[in-house]
């Protein structure tokens, strides 16, 4: 009696991997973008198209190259920070998702690029699997944020709001014209001293540790009048 021979099971394609996610590197420092492109690379789900030194860099870039998602640094040495580089790129239509990476995690920080529209808020510390992840979110438009910066956001969410005083208001505004301590206390009738205490109040309740980040924050609440 012959027998017919097993035939092999017929070999089925294999589904069309999807596309790479298109990424923008932005960093101002080239060994940390070196670093930060040889291990997108080992990813194999993402296409770095580009990168950027500046915030100026990353706007022109992101119009030109249509990548999904900008790695965004904040800090970027000369020129436009990377908050502001942010709110340009997300206010252009059909812009890619911004998702920061940076070492720096203040209230300040986090309200500032969110109200920019970044996507998401990770730190530098970040392992590698974590980031992936995190861009491909990203680019589906998915809010991520790292632990402690949701931890913080969070707390932010919880806390009540604490209302400048009138007189911290009227220093504020000072403040956003750019005068010194001096300055302020001869315009508004005070002594050196009791502009830098109740700078010191301002700074604690817009969550800042500096006299540019006061202003932004405050630009940005519109608590300018």
């Amino acid at each position: 009696m012959s027998t017919t021979p097993d035939r092999p099971a017929p070999v089925r394609p294999a589904p069309d991997q999807p596309a790479p996610v298109r990424l923008l590197v932005c960093d101002d420092h080239a060994v940390v973008r070196a670093g930060l492109l040889a291990l997108l690379a080992s990813a194999g789900d993402i296409e770095v198209v580009g990168e950027a030194s500046t915030g100026e860099e990353a706007v022109a870039s992101a119009a030109r190259l249509a990548p999904q998602v900008v790695l965004m640094d904040l800090q970027l040495g000369d020129g436009i920070d990377g908050v502001e580089a942010t709110r340009r790129i997300t206010a252009a239509p059909g812009g890619p998702h911004v998702l920061v990476l940076t070492t720096y995690d203040t209230d300040a920080d986090i309200t500032r690029a969110i109200a920019a529209g970044a996507t998401g808020y990770l730190l530098k510390a970040e392992r590698p699997e974590e980031l992936f992840a995190a861009v491909h979110a990203a680019a589906r438009g998915r809010t991520v944020l790292s632990p402690p910066v949701a931890s913080r956001v969070m707390a932010q969410m919880r806390a009540p709001a604490r209302r400048l005083t009138e007189r911290e208001q009227d220093i504020l505004e000072q403040l956003a014209q750019g005068l010194g301590n001096r300055e302020i206390a001869r315009a508004l009738f005070i002594s050196e001293a009791t502009v830098k205490t109740h700078l010191g109040r301002i700074y604690d309740k817009l969550g800042v540790d500096t006299r540019a980040g006061a202003v932004a924050v405050a630009k940005e609440r519109r608590l300018l009048r």
